[in-house]
């Protein structure tokens, strides 16, 4: 038996470690969250999933619920806006044994939160009272939420909403210190996360423009947080969960790093279709370096995954030895 002490727990189950990989649609798919688990992050949770494509399936769903055993603790990321829906899914999604069910109430993108899930239901503190009642009623693992601090600056009611997820049963609060009309501009508020750290007795998860090491220290300092959940920067540079800056990664280790994770995406979804997917990871492991348009043209629209191998290792030799800056993740486009 272990006798490490977990850094903090979901319901009954222990985490070791205070580094969390985000959930991001088109993004936490098995091989990046494979990869950043290998470098350090605790937890796992999926992309989000609609509960209407868990009750009649769609062709994509089986990738969206595949995990393995190595990713644990893990937790299926549910959204949608009907308190009923959401029950039925979440009780079919248990039948794969996950070890936490996550309650999206952050996504900001409009097709989401405009019909009333995601962030939209941060505008109806009732349904959201109705879902987790019934969630930790029936269910038989913990269930979660990832929160934004409110719709607008109008309506900032991110202790509200935090209270009725405690008093209805939610074991753990992710929260994202913006509001769903910030989307990801502006900065953070980290004194916010702070405000719910000292208002509910459950782990709470701070996540938001942290982009270096030094900023993981500072989140921790300044909100008491359980642990810090690290999205758009970690694309760019998956060793931040081994606490390492993208200034201290070597070319090598880079390099060998994006073999091994264009290998396992093609393995998942196949060729080209992994290759395709892997373009968004190329740009942000790669953005760091002073890379004229004529060779990172090529690698984007290369069809051929041994080609685009060859093109990568070419590109590796012309890249000066001085250590990279750290790339803005302001730059990449998806959402958490």
């Amino acid at each position: 038996m272990s006798t490490l002490v977990p850094t903090f727990q979901i319901g009954p189950i222990p985490v070791y470690g205070d580094l969390l990989l985000a959930p991001m649609d088109g993004i936490t798919d098995l091989p990046f969250r494979l990869l950043t688990r290998r470098l350090g992050s605790a937890v796992s949770y999926t992309e989000f999933i609609t509960a209407g494509d868990v009750i009649h399936g769609t062709p994509y769903l089986p990738r969206r619920l595949a995990y393995r055993e190595e990713e644990r603790p893990f937790g299926f990321q549910l959204c949608d806006d009907q308190p009923d829906r959401i029950l039925q899914a979440a009780l079919k999604l248990c039948e794969l044994k996950p070890d936490f069910i996550d309650i999206n109430l952050g996504c900001s993108a409009r097709h989401v939160s405009g019909r009333g899930a995601g962030a939209g239901l941060l505008k109806t503190p009732e349904k959201i009272a109705e879902i987790f009642s019934s969630l930790t009623q029936n269910l038989p693992v913990p269930v979660t939420a990832k929160i934004r601090l409110g719709w607008d600056d109008s309506s900032r009611n991110y202790l509200q909403i935090a209270q009725i997820i405690v008093e209805n049963g939610g074991a753990l609060i992710a929260v994202h210190g913006r509001t769903r009309a910030q989307q990801y501009t502006g900065r953070a508020d980290w004194q916010a996360i702070a405000e719910v750290v000292r208002a509910v007795p459950v782990p709470v998860i701070a996540n938001g423009d942290v982009t270096c090491t030094a900023d993981i220290e500072r989140i921790k300092t300044l909100t008491g947080c359980a642990a810090v959940m690290v999205g758009r920067a970690a694309v760019g540079n998956p060793w931040i969960f081994s606490r390492l800056d993208r200034s201290q990664v070597p070319l090598a280790a880079v390099q060998e790093t994006m073999h091994m994770h264009l290998r396992e995406m093609l393995a998942y979804y196949g060729s080209p279709d992994g290759l395709v997917r892997f373009r968004k990871f190329t740009r942000a492991y790669l953005a760091p370096y002073p890379l004229p348009r004529e060779h990172l043209t090529p690698l984007l629209t290369c069809p051929d995954p041994n080609t685009f191998l060859h093109l990568l290792d070419d590109i590796f030799t012309l890249l000066p030895s001085l250590p990279p800056a750290d790339p803005s993740p302001s730059t990449l486009n998806f959402t958490e």
